[in-house]
């Protein structure tokens, strides 16, 4: 099992993410192109800075000199119980007004309300907990 935002674990991310049951194709539809953060809380980088271009993940690693767009942190023990049940959106909203879910960048209000963005925001933890359970 690899370690979350490992090196391993990001190359079993980005195979998820681009699969067939991934969320390539429905961000695709989005034309979503960003540079996205995860890491945890109180620390000055983010843990994995991910690049995805019209909904192809196609970079994956610490970070170098991206300009990022969406910084997402939490606390290690929450990423670990995320990982261990995904949440649903119900549970990210309450993770996110709790402040157990931070946005450092991006705009939390706008993409929730984006049915496109919202319903991919949670296929993503689900493929987080997949690529670190496997």
């Amino acid at each position: 099992m690899p370690e979350l935002f490992s090196a391993e674990w990001d190359v079993k991310f980005k195979e998820l993410w681009n699969s067939g049951d991934g969320i390539m194709a429905q961000l695709r539809k989005s034309r979503f192109n960003s540079v996205v953060a995860f890491g945890l809380d109180g620390e000055d980088q983010p843990r994995c800075v991910l690049t995805v271009s019209e909904g192809q993940l196609v970079s994956i690693g610490a970070p170098a000199h991206e300009t990022i767009v969406w910084d997402l942190r939490a606390k290690m023990e929450d990423w670990q119980d995320w990982m261990k049940k995904p949440p649903s959106l119900m549970k990210l909203g309450l993770a996110y007004t709790t402040r157990k879910l931070k946005f450092n960048k991006g705009d939390y209000a706008a993409m929730i309300k984006e049915p496109g963005l919202s319903g991919a925001f949670v296929k993503c933890f689900e493929l987080m907990s997949k690529a670190a359970l496997s």
